[in-house]
């Protein structure tokens, strides 16, 4: 009897030792005063601050709606621009509390580098972008091409294992930031530049003479991108998976940013529960019970955020595609709040 309640004390101690820790990062952000996100810095639609200085992006709406749960306010953040290559080193170092910077949901991420993926925000796919002028209309044309590409990216790997596929010759020119890789591409170095296809249609607007460009319609890889934390914080992997469902649920409920105060008098259970004021899944994430009310009135639900980045409200004039609702024949889907 003794050894047994000594067993239960143990798992006790345990259990409250796990909780705590589980709570490390929010306690830290509020403690703080502000989120510390990682973001591209150079991606239109995705993230990058305009002339003003003002970071914008889907990615950077993300982490808006994070902040906004946490404190009511989008804009206690701290933007911090990262590089492929040294994204994953902030996450896991602690120096950003969030990674939401485009980045491919891979099995040998999500295992091997201390991280996990809490969704995915964009269903993307890698493309290629070409001169006119090449008369080439498929990258099924593309044999013996010399492609500029950023280094240490599944941007890489898909290229050659594409072309190795379709037993073509392949020039590879790599560069160890995007921006390197475009104004290479865009000075001659290279016949093609490859990347997401979202991210190519943000670069080609960024080239010297965009017109003189066009996006080839072959998809070749799968890249869902989306936000990814450390290891061993399940209440703050929590936190940034819901705020995602949170827009999506809102979307399909038809929950906005204009209209979201006139919802919460909503008697449709479903809506109750999102805005608050039916059941207490706020204070279960370590929130207000009113979280994602922040978030939709701070930042919009799912589909405004994506119409104003990258879809018809911006300059990119991206398609839903895959990334439109489930109940409108794209991927995006969330599990129920209740």
């Amino acid at each position: 009897m003794k050894r047994a309640l000594i067993r239960v004390a143990l798992a006790a101690i345990l259990a409250a030792a796990a909780s705590a820790a589980s709570a490390q990062t929010l306690t830290s952000i509020k403690q703080r005063g502000v989120l510390n996100c990682g973001s591209n810095g150079t991606l239109a639609g995705f993230g990058s601050p305009d002339a003003q200085g003002r970071w914008t992006g889907l990615d950077v709406d993300f982490c808006r709606a994070l902040s906004a749960a946490i404190f009511n306010d989008s804009n206690k953040i701290k933007f911090v621009p990262l590089t492929a290559r040294d994204r994953f080193t902030a996450l896991q170092s602690g120096d950003v509390d969030v990674l939401a910077r485009n980045t491919t949901w891979t099995s040998s991420r999500d295992t091997s580098l201390g991280l996990n993926f809490t969704g995915i925000n964009y269903f993307d796919g890698q493309g290629f972008l070409v001169r006119k002028a090449l008369k080439v209309n498929s990258a099924l044309e593309l044999n013996d091409a010399a492609v500029c590409v950023q280094q240490g990216t599944t941007t890489e790997l898909n290229l050659a294992d594409y072309f190795r596929a379709n037993k073509m010759k392949l020039k590879t020119v790599t560069f160890a930031t995007a921006d390197e890789a475009l104004k290479a591409y865009d000075a001659g170095r290279c016949d093609a530049y490859t990347t997401d296809a979202s991210g190519l249609a943000g670069e080609r607007l960024r080239l010297a003479n965009a017109n003189d460009h066009i996006v080839l319609p072959e998809i070749i890889s799968k890249e869902p991108l989306g936000p990814a934390v450390r290891h061993g914080d399940d209440q703050w992997f929590d936190i940034v998976k819901w705020t995602h469902f949170a827009m999506l649920t809102a979307e399909e409920l038809g929950v906005t940013k204009a209209n979201v105060d006139d919802m919460m008098k909503s008697d449709n259970p479903d809506v109750k529960r999102l805005l608050g004021s039916e059941g207490k899944h706020g204070e279960a994430l370590g929130l207000t019970n009113d979280w994602a009310y922040r978030i939709i009135k701070h930042v919009g639900n799912y589909g405004e955020i994506f119409e104003r980045n990258v879809g018809q409200g911006s300059p990119l004039k991206i398609g839903r595609g895959l990334n439109g609702l489930w109940t409108k024949g794209g991927l995006q889907y969330a599990p129920p709040i209740r």
